[in-house]
């Protein structure tokens, strides 16, 4: 027989739910605001670096393109830097012909003239073709870029600092100058090739700044 006092007793491990095994709060689930956000800075950040990779894709084309033109332009520099001597000694053989010699009416000697002329026209054609000009500055302002001066010197009708004298021509490829041309250059009318104290100034003497 039982007695009131005598109920079953619980074990202690059964029935009363424990901290143990309980399931932990499921995180919070982020707000419309926040998700919104965050997609726009993913965006914006793929549109920067889209942009820039079509900038970058921009510039090599242009850069490829300069590079293919500049190649196009002076693939015959050293060809043509060569060709210089023989258009020199063309015209100097011209040159040195005597007058009285072209005067002669000698058929041979003026048809080896005619013969080193034309070789000469169609030497300086050639080169125009491709892209080769020869530079000729009398009368034009000195450039150091593309003449070199030889001397200076006075000259009654060509202004101080033009070129008055062509000692031999040069030559330029594109924006590339070949052979600068060998000048002299004009120090103005005799009256201001003076010095100061009205001394001239010997012909050639190039004064100081």
């Amino acid at each position: 027989m039982v007695g009131k006092h005598d109920e079953p007793q619980m074990d202690p491990g059964e029935g009363a739910p424990t901290t143990d095994g309980a399931a932990a709060p499921a995180a919070s689930e982020p707000s419309a605001e926040e998700t919104t956000a965050r997609l726009e800075s993913e965006r914006a950040e793929l549109r920067d670096k889209l942009l820039r990779a079509l900038a970058d894709m921009e510039n090599l084309r242009r850069r490829t393109e300069r590079e293919i033109a500049d190649t196009r332009a002076y693939a015959v520099t050293a060809f043509a830097r060569d060709m210089l001597s023989v258009a020199d000694n063309l015209r100097r053989a011209i040159e040195t012909v005597p007058e009285h010699a072209r005067k002669s009416g000698d058929s041979a000697v003026m048809g080896l003239i005619e013969g080193i002329e034309l070789t000469e026209r169609e030497l300086a054609k050639t080169l125009e073709r491709h892209g080769v000009r020869k530079l000729v500055p009398a009368g034009q302002k000195f450039d150091p870029n593309l003449h070199q001066a030889m001397f200076e010197a006075p000259h009654d009708s060509i202004a101080k600092g033009q070129v008055h004298t062509v000692v031999q021509p040069g030559y330029a490829i594109g924006e590339r100058v070949l052979r600068p041309a060998l000048v002299g250059i004009s120090s103005g009318p005799p009256a201001a090739a003076n010095d100061a104290d009205g001394t001239p100034r010997p012909n050639g003497a190039v004064g100081s700044e």
